[in-house]
């Protein structure tokens, strides 16, 4: 009798009851629901970690279980936060335009209204004329679309460009880094239409929300990231059960082989690649109107970087792995640069975390590669098999 997804994977049920039980929990204590143990802020910050882990559950089947280094999936994620960032500035802008027109004798025309929202919002790099990107900026639903299919579409040109002539290994993951340098370069400039440096900011203020507190918003939110987190780790943790994982991780373990029995392994590659960047792109729309900013520093290459050595760190492999590496990165990173770890006078030298945060990061890595190559997941591991021993 073939056993249901679940029974060949109890680890799914686990951790979507430990995921059930945390966001309940942190419901319970926010300001949202009155008792105010935790802040808005800091549910801000557990919110973003949520979306965080997505991204890291994405490149750790993309990485961990069919052997693409991708050193470029966190350009998907701030493409999602730019797609959703456009409608987020356009309608409030809007908003903003319209109550000023109010108290006019005349009504404003559309093309004056176009115009003001074009000033307010490009204004910062001289100009007031709507660029091409900005086309679907006024419909919500177009935007949503967007925050899924530009990643995809993006991954699916490079992908196909990149599998089909057969690069991989290091020099595939160049050509990702590559590629997240070209983006960032491009979202710098002022004349893409993206603002430049300035990037799109406001984001937390939600249009049609106004009288909503940022308490209750930022709950919504929270839930919406806890279980975007629950059906990305489903569905990724069926896609690599089963055949289909089977081979993809065959295609990481040895790929000529594989190539040799039959399977087209561009394909599988192909699709992994997509699938993993359109996740991507949904993490980074639900992360930055937490943020309330995005600028291309979140697109450049050292933001991939670090989602490979959260992967690393948590344990590449395995999706709880991935999970447990950026949460709790992410968390500590939050600590040490916010102002709540304690400096340590040495005498001679302050040492500062804001200073030395990425350096202790770094050396993290280096540990856990040298001492334990499976990462925190790897612990689990090792207590099953001792707990398989005495039984």
């Amino acid at each position: 009798m073939k056993r249901s997804f679940i029974a060949q994977n109890p680890s799914v049920l686990w951790f979507l009851l430990a995921l059930s039980v945390f966001t309940i929990g942190v419901t319970i204590l926010s300001e949202a629901a009155g008792l105010d143990l935790i802040s808005t802020s800091f549910l801000k910050t557990l919110g973003k970690t949520l979306c965080l882990c997505l991204v890291a559950v994405a490149m750790d089947v993309v990485w961990g279980y069919c052997g693409i280094l991708s050193l470029g999936h966190f350009a998907f994620f701030g493409i999602g936060g730019y797609a959703i960032g456009m409608w987020l500035m356009y309608a409030r802008t809007k908003d903003i335009v319209i109550s000023s027109f109010d108290n006019n004798v005349l009504p404003a025309t559309p093309d004056e209204i176009t115009h003001a929202i074009g000033s307010q919002i490009f204004g910062v790099v001289g100009s007031a004329d709507f660029p091409l990107i900005w086309a679907f900026s006024h419909s919500l639903t177009l935007q949503l679309m967007a925050v899924v299919l530009v990643p995809g579409v993006l991954a699916l040109v490079f992908g196909w460009l990149a599998f089909r002539s057969r690069v991989a290994g290091v020099y595939l993951s160049i050509l990702t880094q590559a590629m997240t340098l070209a983006l960032s370069l491009y979202f710098f400039q002022n004349d893409t239409g993206l603002r430049g440096n300035n990037g799109l900011s406001g984001l937390q203020n939600i249009p049609g929300l106004e009288a909503v507190s940022q308490a209750t918003v930022s709950l919504w939110f929270f839930w919406a990231s806890a279980g975007a987190l629950g059906a990305g780790y489903v569905l990724f943790a069926w896609m690599v059960s089963g055949k289909f994982g089977s081979v993809i991780r065959a295609i990481r373990d040895n790929e000529a082989r594989v190539r040799f029995m039959g399977y087209h392994v561009e394909s599988y590659k192909l699709f992994i690649f997509t699938v993993t960047a359109m996740i991507a792109g949904v993490a980074g729309a639900l992360y930055y109107p937490q943020a309330g900013i995005i600028n291309p520093a979140e697109i450049a290459p050292i933001a991939s970087i670090y989602l490979a050595v959260w992967v690393a760190i948590g344990g590449r492999g395995r999706l709880y792995g991935a999970v447990i590496g950026a949460a709790v990165v992410s968390l500590m990173s939050s600590w040490f640069t916010g102002g709540s770890a304690p400096d340590i006078n040495l005498g001679v030298y302050v040492v500062k975390w804001t200073d030395w945060w990425l350096v202790l990061l770094g050396l993290s890595f280096v540990c856990v590669t040298l001492f334990f190559p499976k990462g925190i997941g790897g612990l689990f591991d090792l207590i099953s098999n001792r707990k398989g021993d005495r039984a």
